[in-house]
């Protein structure tokens, strides 16, 4: 055992549990988190050392057993797209089908009208990138709409929404100085809104306390009561959604 600073590593093993090191912020306490992909982060505050973050890991070790156990329950192989005329895509909860043209007036390469997506046959060898924008900008809209009036409910008058590629994270918040914000990744355009509602909840819970506490379990419950049901819903349907994986057509 040693006491040298944590962020000395990239990566700390306790047991047969490896996490990897998040860099030092101004956080007070440690974290652990467990990733949708079941690899665990460890986050700590600069003066941690290792000494300290493995005696915490060891006192966490069965609720990291638990957690790791539900996503191994949770998390299913990587969902699979091609882009080919009839492909379906998800847009708030519903599925739409894919149809490729030659006619696409104005700009960009992806369009959601008549029931259908188009997508330019020349952008179909790079649909995936072309889906990624189009989720990041319409939903970029959609999102700054409906998250205000749960920012409103906890307080906060403008809170600006940022989609972004998130890896396994449907969300990410810290507190700031100034206009707040959050991060959603581009992936929840797929979820019905009722699940979009729950991860903005909960990332707006984020700006008032960063760790999972209960204080933080409070606030998400005060804003929405009866959250539980879309959490287990969240968890139980995500394995279903299109991270951006695809394969190709010969």
């Amino acid at each position: 055992m040693t006491s040298a600073p944590l962020h000395d590593v990239s990566s700390l093993v306790v047991g047969d549990l490896e996490l990897q090191v998040d860099p030092p912020s101004d956080r007070k306490t440690i974290e652990i988190v467990v990733e949708r992909d079941a690899s665990l982060l460890l986050k700590a505050p600069p003066t941690a050392t290792v000494e300290r973050a493995t005696q915490f890991v060891k006192s966490k070790r069965s609720w990291v057993y638990r957690k790791l156990a539900e996503k191994d329950a949770l998390t299913g192989p990587a969902v699979v797209k091609q882009f080919v005329e009839g492909e379906g895509f998800a847009y708030l909860g519903r599925s739409y089908r894919l149809t490729l043209t030659t006619e696409f007036e104005g700009s960009g390469s992806v369009r959601l009208e008549r029931g259908r997506f188009h997508l330019r046959e020349a952008e179909a060898v790079n649909g995936a990138t072309a889906m990624r924008r189009w989720y990041a900008d319409v939903g970029s809209q959609w999102l700054r709409r409906r998250v205000r009036p749960w920012a409103t409910r906890m307080g906060e008058d403008d809170v600006g929404v940022e989609v972004r590629d998130l890896g396994y994270r449907w969300g990410s918040a810290r507190p700031t100085e100034g206009p707040q914000h959050i991060n959603l990744h581009w992936a929840t355009l797929q979820l019905p809104p009722s699940l979009i509602d729950y991860i903005l909840v909960h990332e707006l819970a984020h700006l008032r306390e960063t760790n999972h506490t209960q204080e933080f379990w409070a606030i998400v419950a005060r804003l929405m009561p009866g959250y539980e049901t879309h959490k287990t819903t969240l968890a139980a349907i995500g394995k279903n959604i299109w991270l951006g994986s695809v394969t190709e057509v010969w």
